[in-house]
């Protein structure tokens, strides 16, 4: 009959580690290769078309066949490493999904705003306010949630923007700069999106832009895999017309100029984290216990020791720790590296580590 100790409080301990590993597809952890849409997504021939909402974004591409004889295409394939979106809060950059009379401006840009503000703000009618100035636009990059463990690592975002006229600057959240500290949303921790590297904000303003009177960048959420952009930041550093203000209620495929930004960057850095709790359990075998074998061989029908040398030196191997509930149910067994000697003059104490 096996023996049973039960773990007393002082017994166990509790550790939470947290696990750094690449996001990207094929392990990696930055994107500098070319990206690739669906074109078919990116069409957005109607009002309500999937490519109004969000455009998906991959790493590699395939070949496909365009219809009545139009030869070949590129287009992305695989699973997706990050959506784009464009949300305005009066529907402007997309076409309305009705004219009829009290439908006007429901669009999908407006549809994406409201959208977000409920996720953020928990109310669809807040508007985004970067550093005391209020936009009228929002880009949202969405990392895929199967690229990521439990969240993305504060402190690793490193994007590079592109405006195709030879200007370029690398944005990152702000995390370290602040020491750790966040403003605590629906969305979990939420930092400012900055100019700078790896956590770190060049220099003290928010926006070190020419023009730097537009607030930060946006915002990061490390635990949701969000980046909110400030529509008017990026403007007022594009010296292009790539970010541009939508001009009405027309299809002007707004989330493809931050598609294009991102592709001309070519640099997309991101880590995901974990955080993998261990439970130790000290098991104590004290000398007098656990020196005879519960193996049924070891006696005869009469209760006697079969092996007489186990009689005036009794000496057994501990070789398994078994993990019971209360109804004497195992649920974990533990192996030893290699036997432990047990005998009435030593004592051992085995560290069991259940990871989850």
């Amino acid at each position: 009959m096996a023996t049973y100790n039960r773990l007393n409080p002082e017994d166990t301990a509790v550790s939470t580690d947290k696990v750094v590993s690449n996001t990207w597809s094929n392990d990696v952890n930055i994107l500098t290769t070319q990206i690739f849409t669906a074109s078919v997504q990116a069409a957005s021939t109607t009002a309500t078309s999937q490519g109004n909402f969000f455009i998906e974004v991959y790493t590699s591409a395939s070949n496909q066949t365009v219809p009545n004889g139009g030869g070949t295409e590129i287009q992305g394939e695989g699973n997706p490493e990050f959506t784009v979106s464009y949300g305005h809060k009066t529907g402007l950059g997309a076409a309305n999904f009705t004219n009829t009379a009290g439908a006007l401006e429901n669009t999908a840009t407006k549809c994406i705003y409201r959208q977000y503000a409920q996720l953020v703000f928990g109310d669809e009618n807040s508007n985004f306010v970067f550093n005391g100035h209020e936009p009228s636009g929002i880009y949202v990059v969405n990392i895929s949630r199967a690229r990521y463990k439990h969240g993305l690592k504060a402190g690793s975002l490193n994007l590079k923007l592109d405006d195709g006229n030879s200007t370029a600057y690398t944005l990152t959240d702000d995390s370290i700069t602040l020491t750790g500290s966040a403003v605590v949303t629906n969305l979990g921790r939420q930092f400012n999106l900055v100019e700078g590297t790896d956590g770190v904000m060049t220099g003290t303003n928010l926006n070190q832009s020419t023009n730097a009177n537009k607030g930060s960048y946006g915002f990061v959420y490390p635990e949701a895999g969000v980046i909110i952009f400030n529509e008017d930041a990026l403007i007022d550093e594009d010296t292009g017309t790539h970010f541009i203000v939508p001009t009405g209620n027309t299809n002007e495929k707004m989330n493809l100029k931050m598609v294009g930004a991102i592709q001309r960057g070519a640099s997309f850095e991101l880590d995901s984290e974990e955080r993998v709790s261990s439970q130790y359990m000290f098991v104590r075998v004290k000398n007098g216990e656990y020196n005879y074998s519960s193996n049924p061989s070891y006696i005869d029908t009469n209760g006697n020791l079969n092996n007489t040398t186990m009689v005036d030196s009794p000496t057994t191997y501990v070789t398994t720790v078994g993990l019971y509930n209360d109804d004497n149910n195992l649920l974990a067994v533990a192996k030893l590296s290699q036997p432990l000697k047990k005998d009435f003059t030593t004592e051992a104490l085995v560290r069991v580590k259940l990871d989850y």
